[in-house]
């Protein structure tokens, strides 16, 4: 991709619909809770990977990716920086085809990693906040 902004639109609109959504829970007031439902309501699947893997919005909960039966596309990172790039190399392992870090999650050599492993990767943003200023 040419720009952060055309790599964030390719994941938004191309990359696939079931993310893989690490740190959500059923506790309402953390960010993940939120993030998921909004990616729910423009027609992503959301998969909640927490270690008690609980069922959100719905669906059934993981307690890691590896767990997944499926095909993940995206996977949405809603851990600490100090964490993110083992769940970014665990992305990587099970294909997934794009990696997106929220905001204030950085690991500049995690980003070097999944781009030179062939995968999209987004840092410091958010889908919720990005989704809608698609054109439409």
């Amino acid at each position: 991709m040419d720009t952060e902004t055309d790599t964030v639109r390719h994941i938004l609109t191309e990359t696939g619909d079931t993310w893989a959504v690490v740190g959500l829970s059923n506790n309402e007031r953390r960010a993940a809770y939120g993030v998921a439902a909004v990616l729910q309501r423009f027609g992503k699947r959301v998969v909640p990977v927490h270690p008690k893997a609980e069922t959100v919005h719905g669906e059934r909960g993981y307690a890691s990716l590896a767990e997944i039966p499926f095909p993940v596309d995206v996977v949405d990172v809603f851990v600490n920086s100090a964490l993110a790039g083992a769940v970014a190399d665990e992305a990587v392992a099970i294909g997934a085809k794009a990696v997106w870090f929220q905001l204030g999650v950085v690991d500049e050599a995690a980003r070097e990693r999944t781009r030179a492993a062939g995968l999209d990767m987004v840092m410091d943003r958010c889908p919720a906040i990005e989704i809608p200023r698609l054109p439409s």
